[in-house]
């Protein structure tokens, strides 16, 4: 593909409460083998974009971590490559630290510059989907538009946290903003887009001019009567995971078994950096229903629409019901947890019982 890639991965997600205490949203477990930014690296290498651009800053410790190697994504070609930008003192503008996301991009405009593909494909890191830029790039050449912004169908509470996208009969986009009772738009911006790279650099130095820091207020908002920006309709499975409730909700997709089926059954594959854990071990006395288990755990207790993630121990007579597992976790006997997130390398005593009443409860021990 004509294109060179940038993932913006350094947002801070308060909304994520204290899961992002220990790690960007990018490196959020999902899906019991897999981080957040897998779904957008492969996306972007099975688009056949071979450099890509990583804009990190917040916690960015274990994100940096994941991406030690480009090969999991197949980005160590001699004509690719796969680059990690974290916030950096610049003589330039006096700044070192991300403003937003257009700002991260400005602020490597060297990337941009050194680069000779013609166009950009800009992807968040908290987006799950499957996309095929290849898909966008032909779209946005067949409309003549300049910026090409892909938009999915949001559920009610995405409209409240990104607003709506209405597009006439020509996919031209003629508003993005906040959702208004009256809309009848059930399309939100899922923070994909294509452009043109020149035009990218113009926009940039004007938004920095201007003052401006953020894509979609200050570049799309700002230029939306000037530039001919167009929406593309992604129908599959989109879920942006920005709150810690999302964040629970995504997981709990994975179960479904279309959802499996869609992500890791259907071409093309969703890559990720792999451990050498041994298969899970399931006890005599072990009951597992409707869940992931991922390697490495050991379950001697009950698990039932859960997501256990990697090096999980689950001791005897525990009960484990609508509860994400994180890595690295031991659960001693005579527990039970239900409508929780239970923090990595946790310790749970034995007798322990956490219940999420009222929405999730995040679980995080000391022991």
């Amino acid at each position: 593909m004509r294109a060179i890639g940038i993932i913006l991965a350094g947002g801070d997600r308060y909304r994520m409460r204290e899961l992002s205490n220990r790690r960007a949203v990018a490196a959020m477990p999902v899906a019991g083998n897999f981080r957040a930014i897998d779904f957008a690296l492969s996306n972007m290498s099975n688009s056949r974009i071979k450099k890509v651009a990583v804009l990190t800053q917040y916690n960015a410790r274990s994100l940096n971590e994941h991406l030690s190697s480009s090969k999991w994504w197949d980005f160590g070609s001699k004509q690719g490559g796969l680059y990690v930008f974290p916030p950096a003192m610049n003589n330039f503008t006096g700044n070192w630290w991300y403003s937003g996301d257009a700002d991260a991009i400005y602020q490597n405009l060297a990337f941009l510059r050194n680069n000779h593909e013609p166009y950009v494909a800009l992807a968040s890191c908290d987006g799950i989907c499957k996309i095929d830029f290849e898909s966008v790039l032909d779209y946005h050449v067949e409309k003549g538009a300049d910026i090409t912004l892909v938009c999915a169908k949001g559920a009610e509470e995405d409209v409240s946290r990104f607003g709506t996208v209405k597009m006439d009969g020509d996919g031209r986009v003629t508003e993005i903003g906040p959702a208004r009772q009256e809309s009848d738009a059930d399309f939100v911006p899922a923070g994909m887009y294509v452009v043109r790279r020149r035009l990218l650099i113009e926009l940039l130095l004007k938004c920095a001019a201007a003052g401006g820091t953020d894509i979609v207020r200050d570049i799309l908002g700002q230029f939306l009567e000037e530039k001919k920006i167009y929406g593309f309709r992604l129908e599959s499975y989109w879920r942006s995971m920005s709150t810690a409730e999302s964040y629970y909700r995504t997981n709990m997709d994975f179960l479904e078994p279309e959802v499996r089926d869609f992500f890791f059954r259907q071409y093309p594959d969703i890559y990720s950096k792999q451990d050498d854990n041994p298969p899970a071990k399931f006890n005599r006395d072990s009951a597992v229903r409707n869940s992931l288990v991922s390697p490495g755990c050991v379950i001697n207790g009950t698990v039932e629409d859960s997501v256990i993630f990697k090096k999980v121990y689950v001791g005897k007579n525990c009960t484990i019901r609508n509860s994400i597992v994180l890595n690295d976790v031991y659960i001693g006997d005579n527990s039970h947890i239900e409508n929780c997130i239970v923090e990595s390398r946790n310790n749970l005593r034995p007798d322990s019982d956490y219940c999420g009443t009222n929405g999730i409860k995040i679980v995080i021990e000391k022991n």
